[in-house]
């Protein structure tokens, strides 16, 4: 069996044959009919009315989970950071991408919390409002939205400094909170969309995290759980 390395001395359970073996094809189900989607002109103009309150100097993105391992953007710089009272969490309730109707998955966000750290992406200037069009259609999709972007603070080198960040949206009806560890495992071990699994998901953040000297305890419990969960399912 292969294994997925982080740092030396810590080595992933979650590998990427494990995740290879939930993987499957799955068909785009499209869209809801019953749900409001963004419009180009939507997006603009709630991109325009976000950056009436931003701070002064470049635009800086607070990257906790796909966004690092796939971003929306070529960064300008990249960096360490730690969000000031907000924690990951797989809280938000999908039934597309990597989940479907008949079996939704789980995405991961920020929610309130004592803090987490992760990468801060520095927006070019000259690239600013195509590069944060690019990132607004990426994170968000229906009206209201279930992935909200605020200016969250963060701090960095003893600096503290507001970000844009992607956080849940505790009004959204797909926001789902207080999952303990073993509900969130159960589900991407088995959730696949068309976008890709829920394991393929974790592992690739993880991992990431990792590469990127970011050791997150609740990740690496949950990628441990999981894969031994797949273990267990006995699937490929």
């Amino acid at each position: 069996m292969s294994t997925t390395s982080g740092p030396p001395g810590r080595v992933m359970r979650l590998t990427e044959e494990m995740v290879r073996r939930v993987h499957r094809e799955v068909p785009d189900e499209g869209p809801l009919a019953h749900l409001t989607y963004f419009t180009e002109a939507d997006y603009d103009d709630h991109l325009a009315g976000f950056l009436r309150e931003r701070p002064d100097g470049p635009v800086q993105v607070f990257a906790y989970g796909s966004l690092i391992w796939k971003p929306a953007f070529e960064p300008a710089a990249v960096s360490r950071c730690r969000a000031i009272g907000w924690s990951r969490a797989f809280c938000l309730r999908v039934n597309r991408y990597r989940g479907t109707r008949d079996f939704p998955g789980l995405m991961m966000q920020i929610d309130r919390g004592e803090g987490c750290e992760g990468i801060l992406q520095t927006v070019a200037v000259e690239r600013e409002w195509a590069d944060l069009s690019a990132l607004w259609r990426r994170e968000m999709t229906v009206r209201p939205p279930g992935n909200t972007p605020q200016w969250v603070e963060v701090e960095r080198g003893g600096q503290i400094m507001r970000t844009i960040a992607f956080t849940a949206n505790c009004e959204s009806p797909n926001y789902v909170c207080d999952l303990g560890v073993e509900v969130v495992a159960a589900t991407l071990a088995k959730a696949c969309g068309h976008w890709g699994s829920g394991a393929e998901y974790l592992c690739q953040t993880v991992l990431s995290l990792e590469v990127a000297g970011v050791h997150d305890l609740y990740l690496w419990q949950l990628q441990d759980r999981v894969a031994e969960l797949i273990e267990a399912s006995g699937v490929g």
